[in-house]
């Protein structure tokens, strides 16, 4: 195989998968991993891809914070029908956690009235969506409030989780890397956020397929701290097969 053609073979599985990596392109190439690499930094000074740790994507990876008002305008039909998939994993008389963002605020909407559940969160947007359903008891952490989350973040935020037990988390995110696991663009969300994984028996995220291969600056937790996820069928077969491997349940809602 010539150049050429190793370098339209990449590009395609790149536009066909959202991801390419280093080791399985020399295992089909039969190429050296030294020869893909070189590959893909040609391609990549052609502004054709974008190469990360021992991968690339058609995209540049890390994500910068935005504000909530931008937002909640993308991916919007995506957020309606993940956050009426998750509603399926409540159960009555649950104890839950609710994280932040828009994906969450939209699963906060979506929560029936005839349910009676008990939710934790720093979201006080998720709070507001709430405050009408009768049989939810909430419980709003308090601390340093971040205004492009619409949360609160910090100590005593973490100090407060520590006295709760509850079944399960409901946690949306910026960012899903198959080796860097899941992030945010804020270190102190993060924290948070790996604090709520850890009083919680399941973790499902929530998370529309532009948020695969792309990294934020705080890492939250592995991949294997996660249970499920649920996205849209924009998702590519290659992320699917990958986190299933992990031992994941991936929800194409």
């Amino acid at each position: 195989m010539t150049i050429a053609e190793r370098h339209k073979f990449i590009l395609e599985n790149l536009q066909k998968a959202g991801y390419v990596s280093v080791a399985e392109l020399s295992k089909t190439l039969n190429v050296t991993m030294v020869t893909v690499r070189k590959d893909l930094k040609i391609l990549e000074d052609k502004g054709l891809l974008f190469r990360t740790h021992g991968s690339a994507t058609p995209v540049a990876p890390y994500v910068n914070d935005r504000p909530l008002d931008e937002k909640k305008l993308v991916h919007v039909n995506q957020k309606l029908i993940i956050a009426k998939k998750a509603i399926e994993y409540l159960q009555n008389n649950d104890a839950i956690i609710i994280g932040s963002g828009t994906t969450v605020v939209s699963f906060a909407q979506a929560i029936p009235k005839g349910l009676n559940l008990t939710i934790l969160t720093g979201a006080m947007n998720v709070t507001m969506a709430l405050l009408d359903n009768p049989n939810v008891e909430l419980v709003q952490l308090g601390g340093v409030v971040r205004k492009s989350s619409s949360s609160v973040v910090g100590h005593y935020a973490e100090e407060m989780i520590r006295h709760f037990a509850c079944s399960t988390l409901f946690l949306s995110v910026d960012g899903v890397d198959l080796e860097f696991g899941l992030t945010t663009t804020n270190m102190m969300e993060a924290h948070l956020n790996m604090q709520m994984i850890r009083a919680v028996q399941k973790t499902i995220v929530l998370a529309d397929s532009s948020k695969f291969g792309k990294k934020g600056f705080g890492k939250i937790a592995s991949l294997e701290d996660v249970d499920v996820i649920i996205s849209d069928n924009g998702l590519s077969s290659h992320y699917i097969k990958k986190m299933e491997e992990k031992g994941i349940e991936v929800i194409i809602a």
